[in-house]
């Protein structure tokens, strides 16, 4: 038996094995290349899909809102009255509290800035505006989006999930009309009134801090912000709202009708909504204050 040995040195060895792998490299990186681009156009691609669905969503809610009563199957009001009471009515407190706490944190940071220019007064004027454009519209919208939204998503997954999204097609009952047009009317009535007992919650609490920090009466508070609000002001504030209330709405929608896979689908998907309704919320604020705004 013949011993193969090499006659290359350590050196020469590590050398070669370097300049080898030098040549694989750009196999490698076109591998990576290509791996980047498939996953990025199928991201794209998915993303223009749910995009697709959600706008069909939203216009098949709408046709059955005004044209269900030719077909027999109109939006009920008792079903839009008992979703207006779980958006609206039952999210008063933890509304309250949270616009509560925004307006006095606007208060403690706007005095503190503005106490370096011995205009700490002015303070008024910032809450006002700031609560009205945007924190109040934009506290509602992420709160009825953890509330109402992901409860939407839970609902009808579970529904999917158990068959009876098919069943309620075979009996001849249109899915969309029956669970999605009543939340989406809801939405539209409570969002705009939930803006506006955010602002006035928030503005509450600005004015206690004001109170106790310079001695600002509630009086002379509120004559200060009546006098900075504009119309066009609130028509932002409300604006915003339907805008959020219709994207927390069918992305809630969307996204439970896609629920594949049991309970652990269903999770999945409720955090998915409530992670894309807020992110959507977001995006679409700060495309309303760039346009509205300049």
């Amino acid at each position: 038996m013949f011993e193969v040995t090499s006659n290359l040195s350590p050196q020469s060895e590590r050398a070669s094995s370097t300049q080898a792998k030098r040549q694989l490299s750009p196999d490698a990186e076109q591998s990576l290349l290509r791996k980047f681009l498939v996953s990025t156009g199928r991201a794209t691609v998915g993303f223009v899909a749910e995009s697709g669905y959600v706008l069909a969503l939203a216009i098949e809610s709408l046709y059955w809102l005004f044209f269900g009563s030719f077909k027999g199957q109109r939006v009920r009001i008792g079903v839009v009255a008992a979703e207006s009471l779980q958006v609206g009515v039952r999210a008063l407190p933890i509304l309250f509290l949270l616009s509560f706490a925004i307006g006095a944190m606007l208060a403690i940071q706007g005095v503190h800035t503005l106490k370096q220019f011995g205009a700490e007064t002015q303070v008024v004027l910032a809450i006002a505006l700031s609560v009205t454009r945007e924190f109040a519209p934009l506290v509602t919208a992420v709160l009825v989006a953890g509330r109402t939204g992901s409860a939407l998503a839970a609902k009808i997954g579970t529904m999917q999930v158990n068959q009876e999204v098919d069943a309620l097609r075979v009996m001849g009952i249109n899915p969309v009309r029956y669970l999605v047009s009543p939340v989406l009317v809801a939405m539209l009535l409570m969002s705009p009134c939930l803006t506006f007992f955010s602002i006035i919650s928030a503005m509450f609490g600005g004015a206690v801090y004001c109170n106790l920090e310079f001695g600002l009466g509630y009086t002379a508070y509120l004559d200060q912000s009546l006098s900075f609000i504009k119309v066009d002001d609130l028509v932002q504030g409300f604006a915003k709202s339907f805008v959020f209330a219709v994207l927390i709405t069918l992305i809630g929608a969307a996204n439970g009708f896609a629920v594949r896979g049991g309970a652990e689908g269903v999770g999945r998907y409720t955090t998915r909504s409530v992670v894309l309704a807020i992110s959507s919320i977001v995006v679409a604020d700060m495309v309303f204050t760039f346009f509205l705004n300049r």
